[in-house]
């Protein structure tokens, strides 16, 4: 490569932490990213920080190479045409190359009293805001977890171990993304820990108010803290950037996650959707996206043409409180099949998932850094690895 190549990673989560740490190997490559927040945060342990498990966050230093520049603000706009990203701090960074991964949030559940009323555990800042009601709410106030997808199966389960009284309204169905007979020993942990768990078509919230919550079929249930956690949204950065998006708002990409409006805007992780080839919005796809859009970046420089992605899925993990667990199998292309590890060897698994992706990212950090030691120097950053443009207040998950 000739020159130095400047490319800005938006968003410092699981897909930009990998695609920042791939490029920042390469030399001739300098790598910025912008991220709302000073510390990277573990999404799949966000739960266990509302209880005090684990806190759930890394310092970048430790995750992210020593060459890859942090620049502490919120991304406003992508100027495609000038490749410039403007910064809620003021001012705009050049970029030669952009990935795309802004990650992913709580939804806006369109339920009377939803918004003003529930909290959420999608983001560190929620995660904290739940923590504190929780703390203000006496030890025997109900709490009611709404959706029972893996976030809100952990959740009640984290909640209930810790000595709470849950309630977890499901919708439909217990667990809809586990298989039917992974579905069981779920149910067994659940009614172990004392959670109620509600499901059927009655089972849907049609309003929250501060002490409780109603259901489709009549029912009110009391509830001192209710937690959603029903639905994702990513953020608008695209749409408003005037890039095409599809109806949930993912910026739309080919097969090597190529922006279809631009070659020099790759996505990576929840916030990018490939429509021909749509995959489950995840920390597994995002550590798999990350660097696939580093490479398809390296491959453009080197004037090369990039690889369709090839993903790959092996399950969930979910902890159901620090003792018990299950991992639901599936095959490669991420339809699960009846095979499951669960109780206490099921949260083995999940911790030992847990941490292996996170001493991935650690080992990332490392490469990209051992080049920044024996490289050019002429090819580093010259800003300081962390610069601080603005307070963080923008509470949307980078991943």
């Amino acid at each position: 490569m000739n020159g130095n190549v400047k490319v800005v990673v938006i968003g410092g989560g699981y897909g930009g932490v990998t695609a920042a740490n791939s490029l920042a190997r390469r030399d001739g490559v300098s790598v910025t990213v912008v991220n709302p927040r000073p510390e990277f945060v573990e999404r799949i342990r966000l739960h266990q920080r509302v209880t005090g498990s684990d806190d759930a966050t890394e310092g970048f230093g430790r995750v992210m190479g020593e060459n890859v520049r942090l620049v502490v603000d919120t991304a406003t706009r992508i100027d495609a045409a000038e490749r410039q990203v403007s910064m809620a701090g003021g001012g705009t960074i050049s970029y030669d190359y952009l990935v795309y991964a802004v990650g992913s949030g709580a939804a806006d559940p369109g339920v009377p009293g939803a918004a003003e009323f529930a909290y959420w555990v999608s983001d560190l800042e929620g995660a904290e805001r739940l923590r504190s009601a929780l703390d203000a709410a006496p030890a025997s106030a109900p709490v009611t977890v709404v959706g029972a997808g893996p976030t809100g199966l952990e959740t009640a389960a984290e909640l209930a171990e810790a000595g709470r009284k849950v309630t977890l309204v499901c919708g439909d169905v217990l667990g809809p993304s586990l298989h039917a007979r992974v579905r069981r020993p779920v149910a067994r942990r659940l009614a172990k820990l004392g959670v109620t768990v509600l499901e059927g078509p009655g089972a849907q919230v049609t309003r929250v108010t501060h002490d409780a919550v109603q259901l489709g079929d009549g029912r009110e249930l009391p509830s001192a803290v209710t937690i959603w956690t029903a639905g994702f949204r990513v953020p608008d950065l695209a749409a408003r950037s005037g890039l095409r998006t599809d109806a949930a708002g993912r910026l739309v990409t080919d097969t090597t996650l190529t922006s279809v409006d631009d070659e020099r805007i790759v996505a990576a992780g929840d916030a990018g959707v490939m429509p021909d080839h749509p995959f489950r919005m995840s920390c597994q796809a995002a550590v798999q996206l990350g660097p696939a859009a580093a490479d398809t970046i390296l491959r453009r420089i080197a004037g090369k043409t990039p690889s369709p992605v090839r993903m790959w899925f092996a399950g969930q993990c979910l902890s159901l409180g620090r003792n018990e667990g299950v991992t639901q199998f599936s095959y490669p292309n991420d339809k699960v099949n009846a095979l499951s590890i669960s109780g206490r060897t099921g949260a083995g698994v999940k911790e030992i998932a847990c941490r292996f992706t996170l001493n991935k990212l650690v080992s990332g950090a490392r490469k990209a850094s051992s080049r920044a030691s024996h490289g050019n120097s002429t090819d580093r950053p010259d800003s300081p690895q962390s610069e601080h443009r603005t307070t963080p207040s923008d509470t949307r998950p980078a991943a």
